[in-house]
């Protein structure tokens, strides 16, 4: 049997370790740089505990060392301003979903999407957002997403401080 269950903040570490292999798979190559490793365990130990959360976790441990993660999905709650397709303003956003190398084609990953996509459900959250990679767009299409129209477009800023 799977064990699904919410991340706490004492699962910060692994997912943060399967959020480097995410993005090694998807740059191709190993960071170079760590700091990030620690800000992002950092910014997990502290949002998965807030009272109201606004970033929700769902991770399936590995059978054989259940310290470890074998998979996960973590996403945030965003409030916009409402508009016609979603008077709320609430917006989910799904990201870092992932899985170990050595526990991959098992449905793990999508049985974590479907936990956080529950989640924001019961949280009455009915527009979810997410960025596909190519292989993994078919999963995401069985679940229920679809391509949009807006180009998404990215600006990086020096920071001043």
């Amino acid at each position: 049997m799977i064990n699904i269950r919410r991340a706490t903040a004492a699962d910060a570490a692994e997912l943060v370790r399967l959020r480097g292999i995410l993005i090694a798979a998807m740059q191709g190559h190993q960071s170079e740089n760590d700091e990030w490793r620690q800000r992002a365990r950092m910014t997990l130990e502290k949002r998965l505990i807030a009272p109201e959360p606004t970033l929700v976790a769902f991770v399936v441990e590995q059978p054989d060392a259940p310290s470890r993660l074998a998979a996960c999905a973590v996403g945030t709650v965003e409030e916009r301003l409402g508009g016609p397709g979603n008077p709320s303003g609430l917006t989910g956003y799904v990201f870092n979903v992932a899985t170990d190398p050595a526990h991959r084609r098992r449905g793990y990953s999508r049985l974590c999407t479907t936990a956080l996509l529950d989640w924001y459900r019961d949280h009455g959250i009915a527009t979810v957002d997410l960025r596909a990679t190519a292989p993994a767009e078919p999963l995401y299409r069985s679940l229920g997403f679809v391509r949009t129209t807006d180009p998404a477009m990215r600006l990086h800023i020096t920071a001043t401080i």
